[in-house]
């Protein structure tokens, strides 16, 4: 009889001793793991620019031609001879007011061999059987600012002006960045000509055409220009681009 009242007493004592060394346990488990100062560093990939500012030489070739398909299926038959002479295809446009005229731009591996290409024979007998007519005009164009980020409109004005200051004239352009964004206007490409940085190219995208057009008729541009050294009135070629390679 004695043994049977104790024995509940040594049952729960044995419990007690259970729970409380399981909870030293696991209050030991805790602090330990507190104390591990090891962490997993997570790095988000970088964004890739869009801008290129490496120089880049640019051929740019304007011509007028009879009928567009034909020539545009004799110049993509040429494509060998343009990769031998070192550029690669890149552009081709047509004039907003004249779809028969023709801006064409290739990136030129070595500027020497492009010009050198712009007199060959070969060049200008398949420029005749392609349909080009008229004299065409060549443009050697180091472009020292690219922005190849995908945007929604094809639209696009080539402007060339000659300036004072090279630098100057940069320095002008990049202060009126937002002014030309707030008119429709967005920065494509630019650079000068690859024997003059005073003669200089600029391929803008047109985001609103009425807003474009009336700047450039406005008093800001003019006195922007005048401030960054431009000299005379700058030639404007507006096209729609409508093959990209």
């Amino acid at each position: 009889m004695m043994s049977s009242r104790f024995l509940p007493v040594s049952f729960f004592t044995a419990v007690l001793f259970f729970l409380s060394s399981c909870n030293g346990s696991e209050e030991k488990s805790g602090t330990d793991t507190s104390k591990d100062s090891t962490t997993t560093a997570i790095t988000e990939p970088a964004t890739p620019s869009t801008i290129v500012t490496t120089p880049q030489g640019i051929l740019l070739v304007k011509h007028k031609v009879s009928n567009f398909t034909k020539w545009k299926a004799s110049y993509d038959a040429h494509d060998s001879m343009r990769l031998a002479g070192g550029m690669h295809n890149y552009v081709i446009g047509r004039s907003i007011d004249d779809s028969n005229m023709v801006i064409v731009a290739v990136k030129a591996d070595d500027m020497a061999k492009a010009k050198a290409f712009s007199t060959d024979a070969k060049l200008k007998e398949a420029m005749q059987k392609g349909g080009v007519t008229g004299k065409p005009s060549f443009a050697f164009l180091t472009a020292t600012f690219q922005d190849t980020v995908v945007i929604n409109s094809a639209i696009r004005s080539l402007t060339t002006f000659t300036v004072k200051d090279w630098d100057a004239w940069q320095k002008g352009f990049k202060e009126g960045s937002q002014e030309r964004i707030d008119n429709g206007i967005t920065d494509r490409v630019y650079g000068h000509d690859a024997d003059d940085d005073h003669k200089i190219m600029l391929v803008t995208a047109l985001m609103d055409t009425a807003k474009a057009f009336a700047y450039w008729k406005s008093d800001m541009l003019k006195k922007r220009r005048a401030v960054s050294g431009v000299i005379g009135v700058p030639d404007r070629f507006v096209f729609r681009i409508v093959q990209r390679y």
